[in-house]
């Protein structure tokens, strides 16, 4: 495993540099994945972190550097940290390896590969990277091959080097005879992808015939560090000299090269614009509005803004004749830096990290007409740095009938490791695929580029250079793409199909085991009424732990929102980021540990004098005769559970989950063991999991019908009546903007009604738990008996209740 690690991180380290090394791409995982299939599943996980570590030390290493300039703390302090964040920064590897053990040990590895495959770029979908890196961005050195990015984005080119590395390691790892299969199967991926790249450069070559041209000068002054010249010279003086510099550079642009528009880049006026601060501040506001009425071109340029609540990164578009046009506010600000969510901040924090900044995000895509000396006005939608690693702002921009992209960018933490500015602008080029718009990109001191609709970068400067870069492309309306018309589809298609693959793999289970049960032994079918003790999940200390600590995250990622939601929005779930953060902290984290656990399950036998626990093709046996003790989990997570103490003293390795420990002890005195009876934390804990698996369940508590189809109830009403008050009729959306609207604000209905039951439900169960616990004190069919009428009334208060306040609300009007 450590050998089949390094060297596929020595593979990734490479191919990342880009250039001639994007062939690395096809082969980098091979190593890793053919030791993943010469070890034990259970090494999985291990390989998994261990590869996350690696891959992070040998391709993102220099961001540990990065870090250490931008904040000051010493390189040996940001490099150990980086790699601790590791597997948080890289999950996909981890789910990957997972995904791909278990569904390969249970269904096979074509399927198993398929599955791990999903299980990567549906990761990166639910939870998107810092800097926006998959896999797929080492492709663009490759003309033909990243045109695909029009299909599928980046994420589409990493299901295909996926698909390659998994068909080569097949291959390596099979007979001479067998390995013909694997092998076409890549060669034709690779073709296929080729050939499409191939007539999409030819059909937008003669696209671009009769287009007409944008002349765009962008001003790279290489003034860096503002804090340390405000210090020498003061705040008016760094401004003073910023705004010189640029208005000489752009007024030569302007007369010499008869430049359309000018592009300046994010920050440049480190100040507001439109709301001065003081009377210097408005000065310079005129200033800037004097200039570019006298050269006569629209200007966009990075500044602030704000309002009476905050401050954001703002874009300015000024226009020659009308003065300010407007201003698009920074969607996407860096983490810790330049924003820091309200439930985060703090004196401690801003104490702890006192470059953090007070900026906000802003609410998504603007469209803006540039009006030229023609005559002419083209639409230009700006992104500002980071807002240019997330596909779904451009794709927004396209939708609003952009014909350009202006991205401006501050670069200036990447000077000393180009690395960092070089994925930036890799990553940036493929918003100009997916939505085939031309893109102008200045920075403060590089790289600033030209990007055309087919992604290549047509002109560039160097880093840290002063420079005046003048590009020309072509606009007009842009030709459909299915990401335009999809979104960034591939990550959610991804999602989906691995929740059907756990759906069908579940429901086959169910019935294996229901068929297991029949076959049982007279004990087993007696004990099915207290939770079935033949059922268990066989765990390893860190498999138990790794679902009880993303159960624990589901539990506060929900706590977290539900706490948000409380201070910021009284509890309405007012936005699409809302929606995500509850996907990517609640039912991601949740959906993996059911997985897991899932993947773990077992079979738990009593016969012929042995125990005998039955995982797949695994079987652990133990004599009855070396069983010294049952000891219940003390702590019931990621739910009840026990350890067998062995007569020689030591625990057997493996734990088993299962409902009800308590009827284990009793199938094993019924055998003619005698195991001494728990005591303490773990009589407590067994005695309140025997409580719990009492409660009869019914089948409206399937997750599935109570946090997926019954909201979908509520929501239809809401969302009609939503319809007639905004729309005037039942379908107004889908008359006036589509069935794509209309579905998808039906679909936002559906999820927000989903959070706040989701929210209900997690109320009414901590009700249920805290009075279980004070039902304990009395004897064990009185707490059962309270168990099942509180389960009763939780669950009429879930499925009555909610219709009956919503039609209250209704008829009170």
């Amino acid at each position: 495993m450590l050998a089949g690690v390094l060297a596929s991180a020595l593979l990734l380290g490479l191919y990342a540099r880009g250039g001639a090394a994007w062939p690395l791409g096809f082969v980098a995982l091979v190593p890793w994945l053919l030791a993943l299939d010469a070890s034990r599943a259970r090494a999985a996980l291990g390989g998994a972190l261990l590869m996350s570590v690696a891959f992070v030390a040998a391709v993102f290493a220099w961001f540990a550097f990065a870090v250490s300039a931008f904040t000051g703390l010493p390189a040996w302090a940001t490099m150990p940290l980086l790699l601790l964040a590791a597997p948080l920064l890289q999950p996909q590897l981890l789910a990957f390896a997972l995904v791909r053990s278990v569904a390969g040990r249970r269904h096979g590895p074509l399927l198993g590969s398929a599955a791990a495959i999903c299980a990567w770029v549906g990761t990166e979908w639910l939870w998107p990277k810092l800097l926006g890196d998959t896999l797929g961005h080492g492709l663009h050195p490759v003309a033909a091959l990243r045109q695909l990015a029009d299909l599928g984005g980046a994420a589409g080119l990493t299901v295909v080097l996926l698909v390659v590395n998994e068909a080569l390691a097949a291959a390596l790892a099979q007979r001479a005879r067998a390995r013909v299969r694997p092998l076409v199967l890549a060669a034709v991926v690779v073709a296929l992808a080729w050939g499409y790249g191939a007539l999409r450069l030819q059909w937008l070559e003669r696209d671009a015939q009769g287009r007409a041209p944008l002349r765009v000068a962008m001003v790279q002054a290489n003034i860096v560090d503002y804090e340390r010249l405000r210090r020498e010279a003061g705040a008016y003086a760094v401004v003073r000299r910023v705004l010189d510099t640029h208005f000489g550079m752009s007024q030569l642009a302007v007369a010499n090269a008869r430049a359309d528009a000018l592009l300046w880049s994010e920050t440049v006026y480190p100040t507001t614009f439109g709301v001065p601060k003081s009377a210097d501040g408005a000065a310079l506001d005129g200033e800037i509005l004097s200039f570019v009425s006298r050269v006569g071109v629209p200007l966009v340029f990075g500044s602030y803004d704000a309002d009476t609540q905050a401050e954001y990164n703002a874009a300015m578009v000024v226009d020659p004749v009308g003065g300010l046009v407007g201003g698009y506010r920074k969607t996407r600000p860096f983490p810790l830096t330049e924003h820091v969510p309200r439930w985060l901040d703090g004196p401690t924090l801003r104490r702890l990290l006192p470059w953090t900044g007070y900026w906000q995000r802003g609410d998504g895509p603007r469209v803006y007409p540039l009006r030229l000396r023609d005559g002419r006005e083209v639409p230009v939608s700006p992104l500002i740095c980071l807002d240019a690693v997330d596909p779904e702002l451009a794709i927004g921009s396209a939708r609003l009938g952009a014909q350009a992209l202006f991205v401006l960018s501050n670069d200036a933490w990447f000077t000393a490791h180009p690395q960092g500015a070089r994925l930036h602008l890799a990553v940036s080029a493929f918003r100009s695929i997916e939505t085939r718009l031309p893109q102008l990109r200045a920075t403060t001191n590089g790289i600033s580029a030209v990007i055309d609709r087919s992604g290549a970068v047509v002109q560039r400067t160097a880093i840290g250079e002063r420079a005046l870069l003048l590009g020309e492309v072509t606009v007009g309306d842009a030709p459909p793409t299915l990401m335009v018309r999809w979104g960034d589809w591939v990550g959610r298609a991804a999602a989906f199909a691995l929740l059907l693959l756990a759906a069908w793999s579940a429901a086959r289970a169910r019935r294996t085991r229901r068929g297991s049960a029949a076959a049982t032994s007279p004990d087993a079918a007696q004990g099915a009424s207290r939770g079935d003790p033949g059922a268990v999940a066989l765990l390893t200390p860190a498999q138990r732990w790794l679902i009880a600590a993303l159960r624990v995250a589901s539990v506060c990622g929900l706590a977290w929102l539900g706490a948000s939601m409380l201070l910021e929005d009284g509890l309405r779930v007012a936005s699409l980021s809302r929606i995500q953060a509850f996907a990517a902290y609640v039912v991601a984290p949740a959906v993996a540990a059911w997985w897991l656990l899932h993947a773990a399950a077992a079979r738990l036998h009593l016969e012929a004098g042995t125990l005998r626990l039955e995982q797949g093709a695994r079987t652990v046996e133990v004599p009855l005769a070396s069983i010294a003790a049952v000891e219940p989990w003390r702590v019931p997570l990621p739910g009840a559970g026990a350890h067998l103490r062995l007569a020689s003293g030591r625990r057997l390795q493996d734990g088993f989950a299962l409902a009800d420990p308590l009827a284990l002890l009793e199938r094993l005195a019924a055998a003619g063991i005698a195991p001494p009876a728990p005591r303490g934390a773990a009589a407590l804990a067994a005695r309140l999991a025997r409580i719990r698996a009492s409660a009869p369940r019914w089948r409206v508590d399937a997750p599935w019908f109570k946090f997926g189809l019954f909201p979908l109830l509520p929501a239809l009403v809401a969302f009609r009546l939503h319809q007639i008050i905004a729309f005037g009729g039942a379908f107004g959306e889908w008359l006036t903007y589509g069935p794509n609207a209309y579905l998808a604000a039906l679909l936002i209905w559906w999820a927000s009604w989903s959070i706040g039951l989701s929210m209900l439900a997690a109320l009414l169960r901590v009700g249920v738990e805290a009075a279980t616990l004070a039902t304990l004190a009395t004897c064990e069919p009185r707490a059962i008996a309270a168990r099942g009428w509180l389960e009763s009334t939780a669950r009429a208060a879930y499925f009555l209740g909610v219709p009956a306040w919503l039609a209250l609300r209704l008829l009170s009007g």
